[in-house]
């Protein structure tokens, strides 16, 4: 069977060649709705598939962004890439989404294996090594995005939470409900996870302005699979926390096993904030008082700066874009005044 060419669309449609280019490439500045319509019955009648790699080729672009999540199981991740997706549909781009499992080595293989499918755009969510890497794509102007972290001596736009301040807003939401043994959880801390480290800056700044206890004893750092463990052994010793910020979702479930494992009434026995608003916050009992991010807003951010980079309208230096942190009032923190 005779392949239809993108002639045979024009022949139809009563239109030129370069007016199909133009709808396909969705420039419709200068077309009518009705030669729209025209070109969209054509295509559809004659079941025209455009040659994409061709296309490609001709314009020097795939149509395609790469994106790189370092743990696909966070809330923070799925929200973002829902948004991300969202933004390139509307500009008729395709998402190749990979996971490095927040390792160094995967990350950077998949930095490699993207390129080489020639996206047009990369959108990280970085395990903060790689520097050589992201230096290289920063040098050669390629468009790049970071989300949630940056990468220290990269300079990049990126996109995450205002960390110290969604700390902050824990400490003082429990401090004005009467607490004030307070412990934050968190995975095991290291310097290049900026997240983690911005939120324990932030802990411990709002504690120390309360005048509040901030001894290593609370600071609870541990993987969630043996946090329960962790968290009995704390709380088994005297003058025991009254409450516990948890920095992020997956340590909020590790703080859920130890609850229930050790049947502790919340609040009444001890009041539970997290960064993250999860979708069962409001239907768990009690429901959890959550700091969401602005997830939506942070995934359509990021690829609005990938593409003015792709268009080359981004003008000066990479920016930080910082969003704020949201609270969540529910009943796992009992309101009372200090």
């Amino acid at each position: 069977m005779k392949k239809v060419t993108m002639a045979d669309v024009a022949k139809l449609a009563n239109v030129s060649k370069s007016t199909v280019s133009q709808y396909l490439n969705k420039r419709y500045e200068y077309m009518s709705e009705e030669t729209r319509k025209r070109i969209a019955e054509a295509i559809e009648e004659l079941g025209y598939q455009p040659n994409v790699i061709a296309r490609s080729l001709k314009q020097k672009t795939t149509a395609t962004i790469g994106v790189i999540v370092f743990n696909m199981l966070h809330m923070l991740t799925t929200q973002v890439l829902h948004a991300i997706e969202e933004e390139c549909q509307k500009r008729g781009f395709q998402v190749i989404v990979s996971n490095s499992g927040d390792d160094p080595e995967k990350e950077k293989t998949y930095i490699e294996m993207l390129l080489a499918k020639q996206v047009d755009g990369l959108i990280v969510f970085p395990t903060g090594k790689n520097e050589d890497v992201y230096q290289r794509l920063a040098a050669e102007r390629f468009p790049l995005v970071f989300v949630d972290r940056m990468v220290p001596g990269v300079e990049a736009d990126s996109v995450l939470l205002d960390n110290f301040g969604a700390a902050e807003m824990a400490v003082d939401y429990l401090a004005t409900g009467g607490y004030d043994r307070i412990a934050i959880v968190t995975p095991p801390l290291v310097a290049h996870n900026v997240p983690r480290m911005e939120r324990m800056e932030g802990f411990r700044a709002a504690m120390a302005k309360r005048g509040f206890d901030i001894d290593d004893r609370n600071v609870i750092a541990a993987d969630p699979a043996v946090l329960p463990r962790e968290l009995k052994k704390r709380f088994a010793e005297s003058h025991r926390p009254n409450a516990l910020f948890a920095i992020n979702d997956l340590t909020l479930m590790g703080v859920l096993r130890f609850v229930r494992e050790n049947a502790i009434r919340m609040p009444d026995e001890l009041a539970l904030i997290n960064i993250d608003d999860v979708p069962f916050a409001d239907i768990y009992t009690p429901a959890l008082t959550t700091i969401a991010q602005p997830t939506f807003a942070m995934g359509k951010k990021a690829a609005e700066q990938v593409f003015l980079q792709i268009d080359r309208k981004r003008s000066g230096k990479p920016h930080v874009f910082r969003f704020s942190p949201i609270l969540k009032e529910r009943t796992s923190i009992r309101r009372e005044k200090a």
